[in-house]
């Protein structure tokens, strides 16, 4: 049996990150890896099963650093602003240094891996935010409604400018938009207006 070779491997998964952001899921292959990795496709089987399991490695791992970066100084006892800014910063901060991760991240969203993928997300990261969420809405600084329409509102606005950040477009003839703390912290207002009692 071959022996595997961290360096390697880190290749081999940076390079899968960047071809699912250059072109998507339907036109990934491991052969087109192997290739971009200068390995054989042998030597992709040395650390994954199949695509499934390359997928799902990546997602488990990306994951863990995602949630992580997003408790850096939070805590679910803080009050409900506080907090959610603490992981709006630390949600851009990872995504804008991680571009093909978030994407990827994303993608998963949108294929049958989803179900599958939620299973790997960290327990703690989960009861963390379910306790803030608890926390905000019994100390009245947050309204009850479904977590579908809370994480809507709380997190598709920075994820949007995220994406204009990231991919350098917002509307025709609009400069492009750079995302920055004060953009950031506007939006940030308007979110938690929208979310008050």
């Amino acid at each position: 049996m071959r022996r595997r070779d961290a360096e390697k491997e880190r290749l081999i998964r940076e390079n899968a990150f960047k071809m699912f952001f250059e072109e998507g899921f339907s036109g990934f292959s491991m052969q087109k890896l192997a290739k971009a990795s200068a390995v054989s496709p042998a030597t992709l089987y040395i650390y994954f099963k199949d695509k499934d399991d390359l997928i799902m490695q990546l997602y488990a791992e990306e994951m863990q650093k995602m949630t992580s970066a997003t408790l850096e100084g939070f805590d679910a006892s803080m009050p409900f602003a506080e907090g959610l800014r603490i992981q709006w910063m630390n949600r851009a901060r990872y995504f804008l240094a991680n571009p093909f991760q978030a994407h990827f991240l994303e993608q998963v969203r949108y294929t049958p891996f989803h179900d599958r993928a939620m299973g790997v997300i960290d327990p703690h990261f989960l009861k963390q935010m379910k306790g803030f969420v608890h926390n905000a809405i019994r100390n009245g600084e947050l309204v009850d409604v479904p977590v579908e329409i809370y994480w809507s509102v709380a997190f598709s606005p920075l994820y949007q400018l995220i994406k204009f950040d990231l991919h350098g477009v917002s509307f025709p003839g609009i400069p492009r938009f750079k995302l920055n703390e004060k953009s950031m912290l506007k939006a940030l207002e308007l979110v938690l207006k929208a979310l008050k009692p």
